[in-house]
């Protein structure tokens, strides 16, 4: 039997007909358009389809533009699809996004592939929130390239070093909420018996040992699955191993959505992208702004030491960051 996620891989990649049921059962027929296109591409895939189609629009998130990047790809700096530093997670106004989107010459039928540094595990959470924030915004055709732009030069692909004319495109997005869930909206929902609620940070933020919002821990009612539980390296797992992974640690069958969060909703987009766009988990929500905002407010949280203990939790990491230790 197939796993979920070389099923959700055939659903995605078969061309569409009358007897789609049976794609689950014969091998699939590849898009004309689209042959070799996946939600998580490899290098040498990229580079193929990039030979074939020249209406790819690649986008660089991370890193420096100006020194390196996939030849005719576009420079989109991830800050550009974020909030204030106050409030990093929350989304920019939907003007400004459509402003973005029209700049990189990106409309509804554009591929789109988002590329990251590849610098570590965290990069890729910059390419699968705004892989999250295009899907949103109506785009239909998206990938993240794994192990990013340091993945594509190490197998030794062209690197382009000049910036490209991009042509602007008219696109008029509306913003779609089916893979966002609000503030109030989640505190509404944290007494229903079949959401799932996974904090996507490391531990210690979990359990309310280190914190960068207004209040340390976690929310109401959260399991933990931290990010980087998909990773070997700089690089996602094979599917083959993120099926047994996503097997052993998502066991409950009987949960009808999932919410990821984390701090500003940047981590949190690699787990939705896992749980969503890899394993085709229906009802898989990001919340974007996460715990930096939640906290904000007087909403339910667990894990949260005392006062005294959060101070002194935060003396010693600045302490150990003064005599140059990792906290």
């Amino acid at each position: 039997m197939m796993n979920i996620f070389v099923q959700t891989w055939l659903l995605k990649t078969a061309k569409t007909c009358v007897n789609c049921l049976l794609v689950l059962l014969i091998p699939a027929v590849p898009q004309a358009q689209s042959a070799d296109w996946s939600v998580l591409l490899q290098p040498t895939e990229l580079a193929r389809l990039l030979d074939n189609n020249s209406a790819i629009r690649v986008i660089h998130v991370t890193g420096n533009f100006s020194e390196g990047h996939i030849p005719g790809a576009a420079n989109a700096p991830y800050a550009q699809f974020r909030g204030p530093q106050t409030n990093a997670g929350q989304l920019p106004s939907l003007e400004h996004l459509t402003a973005l989107v029209q700049s990189l010459g990106i409309d509804a039928s554009t591929p789109v592939v988002v590329v990251h540094q590849g610098s570590n595990a965290s990069d890729m959470g910059a390419a699968t929130r705004v892989y999250w924030t295009l899907k949103s915004l109506g785009v239909t055709q998206l990938a993240v390239l794994n192990g990013g732009f340091a993945a594509w030069r190490d197998q030794q692909f062209p690197v382009s070093t000049t910036a490209s004319t991009i042509e602007p495109s008219d696109y008029r997005p509306t913003w779609n909420d089916k893979w966002q869930i609000s503030a109030s909206a989640l505190e509404s929902s944290l007494q229903n018996p079949t959401m799932r609620l996974l904090d996507s940070r490391p531990s210690n933020f979990f359990t309310g040992q280190q914190s960068i919002a207004e209040r340390p821990g976690t929310i109401r009612g959260a399991d933990n699955l931290s990010y980087d539980t998909w990773f070997d390296d700089n690089h996602l797992k094979p599917l083959n191993e993120l099926d047994v992974l996503f097997s052993s640690k998502l066991t409950d069958a009987n949960m009808n959505s999932t919410v990821a969060f984390c701090n500003t909703g940047h981590w949190a987009s690699i787990n939705w992208f896992v749980i969503s766009e890899l394993a085709g988990v229906a009802n898989t929500q990001l919340y974007a702004e996460s715990v930096v905002d939640w906290a904000q407010s007087n909403r339910p949280m667990d894990n949260q030491p005392g006062r005294l203990a959060h101070y002194w939790s935060l003396t010693r990491e600045w302490m150990q960051s003064l005599a140059g230790a990792t906290p």
